[in-house]
């Protein structure tokens, strides 16, 4: 296909047209030129739109697709159109199927799945054998089949010693170990999170501690490791809250990711970590920057989320960790959950919300004063580096993958293309909305 993108403005750190506007002439899946007033025969398509932005195609890196296995919630197909429709060309999809992602056959047939879709799915391997903790999977072999990092996903790694030793296997392959931090023994039957709403809605809660203590517990065990490796070049003699004495800054390319963080606690544990020169990095996820834990008062299961909506001062923390660059990634941790999941009392209720569709326009809209470029880093360039993908940017004979949008534009989210419907915004009004994405040489539009 080819087509020619008229006026839009660039937003891409690494081009040098950052901030300007633009003509694009896509050909082949290539940006052929980049100018002003280009002309074209009658045979290209032209894309233009009112305040049109584009930037290098958006990645999602916490997806859980849901297939094989529980297809009446969510398929490869479905999720893939779903987050096209949402502005990303890649996502990162979570090993919790069934069965589990957890040895080459299954990996493959995700892989051969998504041939054709119209985004790159990328494969998140389990650690253990059918992510239950126990036993370690094949991590080499996967790795050589194409898994871009490794987590029991939904599950976190309890066991300190199994995660010391993932941390000590990967080495060699350069391997990511990426998990949600959260201590389940303190969180077992709990429904929001551990507070006054809580104590005044009669709901179990789920401690901010929880997360904390599993956030200083692998920080601790990476220093560890680290520290084992270079035990033979020098003695370390300084100490800090985490054990470890200075490192020089590293780029971002961790060993260790943290899922989802949700308190202000974990996000200055991450600081810490990151002042050190620590190589770890760490996400949130969209609707832990919207919603605090008041939310709940109506029962509204479609609130029911895994880690749980905060308070108000770890709402206010999490975007500071994203002003900082202590937080790399927003993901959707998009989580289909079907009717019969869903529509139950708020203590039966599955955990899960679906995002992909909603993940800029959440962030635009609950804005709390980060700059545009700084939101789109943490779709575009962050997840790429932290995920080990090809580097994407806007230059002439680079590959079109591209994500065009409008940060001003109005408009009312009134049906998904999910197979479920688990989600607290239909039927809001966002500001920000994507227009579309270019892919594989084909111009994919939101309507």
């Amino acid at each position: 296909m080819q087509f020619l993108i008229r006026s839009a403005r660039v937003v891409d750190t690494a081009s040098p047209l950052d901030g300007q506007v633009v003509d694009i002439l896509v050909e082949n899946g290539l940006i052929r030129q980049l100018g002003q007033n280009l002309s074209v025969g009658s045979d290209y398509r032209i894309i233009e739109s009112d305040n049109l932005h584009v930037s290098p195609g958006w990645v999602d890196m916490r997806v859980l697709a849901q297939d094989p296995g529980y297809e009446h919630k969510e398929d490869l197909t479905s999720v893939c159109r779903a987050a096209a429709a949402g502005g990303f060309t890649d996502i990162a999809v979570l090993p919790n199927t069934q069965p589990v992602i957890d040895d080459k056959g299954t990996l493959g047939y995700v892989r051969r799945m998504a041939e054709g879709q119209p985004v790159n799915v990328h494969v998140i391997a389990a650690v253990t054998k059918k992510a239950a903790g126990d036993d370690f999977t094949e991590m080499l072999d996967l790795h050589h089949a194409g898994a871009v990092a490794f987590s029991d996903g939904t599950h976190p790694l309890q066991n300190p010693d199994l995660l010391l030793k993932t941390l000590q296997y990967l080495q060699p392959i350069n391997g990511l170990l990426m998990n949600r931090p959260e201590e389940q023994l303190l969180t077992r039957f709990g429904q929001m999170h551990e507070g006054i709403q809580s104590t005044l809605l009669g709901l179990k809660g789920m401690p901010a501690l929880a997360e904390e203590l599993l956030v200083e517990r692998d920080l601790r065990l990476l220093d560890y490791v680290l520290g084992a490796r270079s035990m033979e070049q020098s003695e370390t003699t300084a100490s800090n809250s985490l054990g470890a004495g200075p490192r020089a800054p590293s780029p971002l390319h961790p060993v260790l990711h943290f899922s989802t963080l949700s308190t202000a606690r974990s996000v200055e544990l991450i600081r810490q970590a990151k002042a050190q020169g620590m190589p770890v990095s760490c996400d949130v996820a969209v609707h832990q920057l919207v919603f605090d834990d008041s939310a709940l008062s109506g029962f509204d299961t479609n609130l029911k989320v895994n880690p749980p909506f905060r308070s108000s001062t770890d709402v206010a923390a999490l975007w500071a960790g994203l002003a900082d660059g202590t937080i790399d990634a927003i993901v959707s941790d998009h989580s289909p959950q079907d009717a019969e999941s869903k529509n139950l009392e708020f203590d039966q209720a599955e955990f899960g919300i679906i995002g992909l569709e909603t993940v800029f326009a959440a962030l635009v809209t609950h804005n709390q004063g980060l700059p545009l470029l700084q939101l789109i880093e943490k779709l575009t360039s962050n997840p790429r580096a932290i995920l080990r993908l090809p580097d994407v940017t806007i230059a002439e004979g680079q590959s079109a993958s591209l994500t065009l949008f409008d940060p001003t534009a109005t408009w009312r989210y009134e049906r998904t293309l999910s197979k479920s419907k688990n989600s607290p915004f239909l039927g809001q009004s966002f500001t920000g909305r994507v227009v579309g994405t270019v892919h594989h040489g084909q111009f994919k539009p939101t309507t």
